[in-house]
């Protein structure tokens, strides 16, 4: 088959090239499409039962995460001039398109009793000026006496305030809201300059705008620092402006490929998918690196550019595809977590390792059949002395030491159970922000005052209509809250029975002391006067709909908490669920624990569990593709030994240095095992090769496959591995972990196959060596097979003529 590929290849080349030209020209428009996710992709199925009960929660009472919040610390909050300060942001803040209400202490409101309509009126507490101390002395007295709002707006033992913004749903599902927020930055920041005062930001969709940008910026840094890092690289190697310059041509039209190709699917850039553009860029330099090395190896044999280009497409074009399909085939595992960020990730990631395959075997043939045969300084890096002696002592260490190999194997081994050990696993929302970030940051300042800002929603149905208005379900409701109050990581709540409370506080002229659930006979008198005036404010978005649905069955209790990690997350949910049955027993009522802080942690779980499915779906998957290749179910399960090694060395690491397993971290495991395996098809598709030259010399053919794709492959692993480096100068802890994690893998794998696998093949000679593996289903061409350049026909006639005269 590979030698209709390079005949078709050579013969059309023009065509070939206005084709790719045309395709790239069509995936740099599409590309222009691609959109930036300001939205955290939902971790779970849309089929979960936990996704499900969010969805429903949303439907009966809106969006839970349109708000921004600012806070400060002041303890000279109620002097004249900060406090009013404090009111000029929120007007300032009021104005900004987009903003659709700002609520803190200056548009806190008290209840007043009216007798005579029977209902309560809703009055300001504060006016929008305040003009001498004295009166606001007074008025923060009457604040202070409600303590409704108490852990809602501020903390009285720590001096904090906050204020929520509530911004257009419309504006936060469009490009303007970058724009938003960066206005409320500016008007944040004046209000800074006046005052001298600290103020933090967050909430939800304030986080997901910042980090959306963040990695935004991050995507043309990590572009520019592939693209610089494999380019001197290959320089160092081989010497040559042409080598350097043509390899990022091909990797560079790939980059456009990928990004018009996520373009067509409608896929946002998210902070998995903004690492694919780097991550082509580093995957598909080897291509070009074994490409060029065995032009160079053939070139140098013969001196015929020609032959040499065919026998590269017919030797190596087999092995590099199967190479990368099976580092296609790493990605391609997580299209089966059923995690949108994490499917369309796969999908893009695989289908482009094989279209920088596809573009790497058309162009640098057909590119380098234009060029002149390379000269002798673009081919002293075949006789590089310092790889060449790395080379022979690998050699050496194969061939004298195999005792000591699995002794150190072995010994490594027994390092990388007590590391496992070690293990832990946990997630976070901002874990990959570093701490130093005014985002990580502002968000522990709203934890340490406020007790977070991570919804936790819990919505009771009594199953029977105005069920959640009756007194013995507030009160039922108000010892839950109370016990939840046990749980530090859980805020003040924020539910029907504190608006009740509330209600018995004005309907006793305000007195403090009253701030309590109504008795049974005191509930229809408060509940007549506050469901009046629900209707008559309907401005001010009811009391009443804010907590219940229409028809008085479902409550809603809401919490704020802190960010505390899946682990702890994961007792705390128990503990709580617990809680709720012990208060609001299952056979009576239907309860449902919802919010952001509940998605996340079930979605983070799920994800970790299914990322170690989708690692050992790769492990079959490669290990088929293997089977497939080598013919020899023996020869498979040896070659995997040297790629599972790494891996285990890698989890080993991640124990000692305590880097827990997350989403971020379990996809090294993937990714690089992907990878990795490409050695070993390399070296066994070559070992295979030398048996038949050598008579079935075992010890002859690992030699000589060790000697002639060792160059290579040490040259691909330092590719790799400062390829994979630069993710290291990441914002993101896990991009930091995923990029340092997996060039340490790749280091440990380079050194296994090219140490243990030979030791392997050595030691257990013909048990795994058999006809099978000799007869492959796919063929590998003899080294000295000539070539019928007649065949080739990519010149005219006579000047085919003077080529074979030549």
């Amino acid at each position: 088959m590979w030698i209709y590929i390079a005949r078709f290849i050579l013969r059309n080349r023009i065509a070939i090239l206005i084709a790719l030209f045309l395709v790239t020209v069509f995936m740099g428009i599409m590309s222009r499409q691609i959109e930036m996710s300001y939205q955290y992709a939902p971790l779970l199925p849309e089929d979960d039962p936990t996704y499900l009960e969010y969805q429903e929660f949303l439907s009966i009472y809106g969006t839970e995460g349109n708000m921004v919040i600012i806070g400060l610390q002041n303890e000279d909050f109620f002097e004249l001039e900060d406090f009013n300060n404090w009111q000029d942001l929120s007007k300032s803040l009021m104005e900004i398109e987009g903003v659709t209400s700002v609520f803190s202490i200056g548009q806190s409101y008290n209840l007043k009793k009216n007798s005579q309509e029977k209902c309560f009126e809703i009055e300001p507490i504060f006016p929008d000026k305040v003009s001498y101390q004295t009166e606001l002395d007074s008025l923060k007295k009457v604040f202070y006496s409600l303590p409704f709002y108490d852990e809602l707006l501020y903390n009285k033992n720590t001096d904090a305030y906050l204020m929520a913004l509530t911004l257009d749903a419309d504006i936060l599902h469009s490009k303007e809201r970058v724009e938003l927020v960066n206005q409320i930055q500016k008007t944040g920041q004046a209000f800074v300059q006046k005052t001298k005062q600290e103020i933090h930001y967050s909430g939800l969709p304030y986080i997901r705008v910042v980090t959306a940008e963040m990695i935004k910026k991050e995507l043309n840094m990590f572009i520019f620092l592939a693209l610089g890092i494999t380019a001197l690289i290959i320089f160092l190697f081989f010497r040559s402006f042409k080598v350097v310059m043509f390899s990022m041509l091909v990797v560079g039209i790939a980059v456009i490929w990928a990004l018009g190709i996520q373009g067509i699917f409608g896929y946002k850039i998210t902070i998995l998918t903004g690492m694919i553009p780097p991550l082509i860029i580093v995957i598909g330099i080897p291509n070009s690196v074994f490409l060029l090395n065995k032009y160079h190896q053939e070139y140098r044999k013969h001196q015929n550019k020609i032959k040499a280009l065919q026998r590269v497409i017919r030797k190596i074009g087999n092995a590099t595809f199967l190479t990368n399909l099976t580092t296609a085939s790493g990605f391609a595992t997580f299209i089966f977590t059923s995690s949108k960020i994490l499917v369309e990730f796969g999908v893009i990631a695989a289908i482009n390792i094989m279209v920088v395959f596809i573009l790497s075997i058309l162009l640098i043939p057909i590119i380098f059949s234009f060029l002149d045969g390379p000269k002798e300084r673009h081919l002293n890096h075949l006789n590089n002395q310092t790889v060449d002696k790395a080379v022979k002592g690998l050699v050496r260490i194969t061939l004298n030491h195999r005792t000591k190999i699995y002794w150190v194997a072995g010994f490594m081994l027994f390092l990388g159970i007590i590391g496992i050990s070690k293990i832990k696993t946990t997630g976070f929302m901002l874990d990959d922000i570093p701490h130093d970030d005014p985002l990580y940051v502002d968000l522990k300042f709203f934890e340490s005052n406020f007790n977070g800002l991570m919804p936790l929603e819990l919505m009771i149905d009594t199953k029977k209509p105005n069920g959640a208005i009756s007194g013995s379900n507030l009160k039922r409701m108000d010892k839950l809250q109370e016990e939840l109050k046990e749980f530090e990581a859980i805020s003040h709540p924020l539910s029907m029975v504190e608006v009740v409370k509330f209600a018995r506080q004005a309907f006793y002229n305000g007195k403090q002391s009253h701030y309590k659930v109504p008795s049974n006979q005191e509930r229809n008198f408060i509940l007549s006067y506050v469901n009046k005036s629900d209707t008559q404010n309907t401005a001010n978005n009811g009391l009443i709909t804010t907590f219940i649905d229409s028809t008085k069955q479902r409550a809603r209790l809401s919490f704020r908490m802190k960010d505390i990690g899946t682990t702890e997350m994961a007792a705390m949910d128990t503990k709580i669920r617990e809680t709720i049955s012990s208060v609001f027993p299952p056979d009576k009522y239907y309860t449902s624990l919802t919010g952001a802080s509940v998605v996340f942690f079930k979605g983070t779980d799920y994800l970790v569990r299914n990322l170690f499915t989708s690692l050992l779906l790769a492990i079959v998957l490669i290990a088929s593709f293997m089977a497939w290749m080598f013919s020899s179910k023996r020869m498979v399960l040896v070659s995997l030994i040297p790629n599972i090694f790494p891996l285990i060395m890698t989890a080993a690491l991640m124990g000692f240095f305590h880097i827990p397993i997350k989403p971020s971290t379990i996809l090294v495991f993937s990714i690089a095992f992907g990878i990795s395996v490409d050695d070993t098809i390399h070296y066994l598709a070559k070992y295979r090769q030398e048996l038949s030259e050598t008579n079935w010399s075992i010890r002859a053919a690992v030699v000589l496959a060790l000697k002639e794709t060792g160059v290579s492959m040490i040259y691909t692993s330092i590719i790799l591995f400062f390829g994979f480096g630069i993710f290291s100068v990441s914002q993101f802890g896990g991009t930091v972990a995923l990029g340092i994690l997996v060039a340490v893998t790749l280091l440990i794998a380079l050194f296994s196959n090219l140490i243990l696998l030979p030791a392997l093949l050595l030691t257990l000679e013909k048990s795994i060596t058999n006809q099978s593996f000799k007869e492959p289903l796919l063929h590998i061409y003899d080294e000295d097979e000539d070539i019928e350049l007649e065949e080739l026909r990519i010149e005219k006639k006579k000047d085919l003529k003077s080529v074979n005269s030549h």
